[in-house]
């Protein structure tokens, strides 16, 4: 009780003197809360604070707020695509719209029924440069290009039918040369579409992954005959959470780190390599307000039951925004404090005290020429 009865009377204090950053560093509890208040101290707008571990908290925590933990992850909403996302886009069907004309250098599955021993038609066949497709040494080439698929099959029938007796003909696009491949990675860009090259750009910021898939199916409609693809996020760039590690005078190190899924504190403190020589065991989260519900979490974290004891209570799986804050060690703060203090007397007494050696070097050096000159 005593402690937020200190926090309350603090809150009197500018937010931006330097005096409270001051206090702030001597109170492990209600830091992020002393930050709010002081804020509407001074006629700030701001958000309430709720702080789950104090002894008297400065609102009820609505239910909603609790927050999950360790052994109590909870699923994180359909992940919405924003920039700068990837997107790794795999076309499943790309049949062009009919009637489908037939252009030099396509691939065509061509199957024949009744044709002559050992002399088959049935495998992929090259559309040639100057448009023909070559059946094999027992049938010669059949001009083909411009025709429809239909068209083909009826051409290459007819052909035949000067060789076989009564020919089944089936022809099939295999694959079109003039349609250039959708499938691979995209950047979602900065308008927050992805670029299909050839085939224009497509909205898909704000979708989820499944939505972001039927636009796109719907946008290549227009190229292609009930084109059907997969959608996954390979590179999640736009949601992340932050390490801050105080540098005990030193400065700060942010890191950004992108959020996947149920990655907690320890997750999190992995990712900066543990806990520095600069920091203490001092950490807590700040939560954004969720919403418009004028609130804002500070959860603190007892690292050593985490670590040492293996306690899941504040090992709080991490959010979208969240701020993971490793306070600094105040022994090694005041040792580097004092180390900037001095440096510059130290350097100036390591000037002065080189310059006395050297003009007494000069002298010996002078005494020393003239006696042997003197000889």
């Amino acid at each position: 009780m005593r402690g937020h009865q200190e926090f309350t009377r603090l809150t009197k204090v500018p937010i931006f003197s330097s005096l409270a950053g001051r206090v702030m560093t001597k109170i492990r509890l209600p830091i992020g809360v002393l930050f709010l208040v002081m804020g509407a101290a001074v006629g700030l707008p701001g958000c309430q604070t709720i702080d789950f571990h104090g002894s008297s908290p400065v609102e009820p925590v609505p239910p909603m707020m609790e927050p999950p933990r360790e052994k109590s992850l909870m699923s994180l909403p359909a992940y919405r695509i924003e920039v700068p996302d990837v997107l790794q886009i795999e076309m499943l069907k790309q049949v062009p719209l009919p009637p489908y004309r037939v252009e030099a250098y396509d691939v065509l599955k061509i199957s024949v029924v009744g044709t002559l021993p050992d002399q088959s038609i049935n495998d992929y066949y090259l559309v040639e440069g100057e448009g023909t497709v070559n059946l094999g040494p027992a049938y010669g080439t059949v001009r083909v290009v411009g025709l429809t698929l239909d068209e083909t099959q009826e051409t290459i029938d007819q052909h035949l039918r000067r060789i076989l007796t009564q020919p089944e003909v089936s022809v099939q696009l295999a694959q079109a040369y003039g349609s250039q491949p959708v499938t691979g990675e995209y950047l979602v860009g900065p308008d927050g579409t992805v670029n299909l090259r050839q085939y224009g750009s497509v909205p898909v910021a704000g979708m989820t992954v499944s939505q972001a898939k039927s636009a796109i199916e719907k946008h290549l409609e227009q190229y292609f005959d009930s084109p059907e693809l997969s959608v996954n996020v390979i590179n999640y760039n736009s949601k992340f959470y932050y390490v801050i590690t105080q540098g005990a005078g030193l400065g700060d190190n942010v890191v950004k780190v992108p959020i996947t899924g149920k990655e907690t504190v320890l997750d999190a403190i992995t990712q900066v390599g543990g806990i520095s020589q600069l920091s203490s065991t001092d950490l807590w989260i700040a939560r954004p307000s969720p919403g418009d519900s004028g609130y804002e979490q500070i959860l603190p974290i007892d690292y050593e039951a985490i670590t040492r004891g293996g306690c899941a209570a504040t090992n709080y799986q991490l959010m979208q925004g969240d701020r993971v804050f490793i306070a600094e060690d105040k022994t090694v703060t005041l040792t580097n404090v004092i180390a900037k203090m001095t440096a510059p007397f130290e350097q100036l007494a390591g000037t002065l005290s080189l310059g006395t050696n050297t003009i007494r070097g000069t002298q010996m050096m002078g005494r020393g020429y003239n006696r042997s000159f003197r000889r």
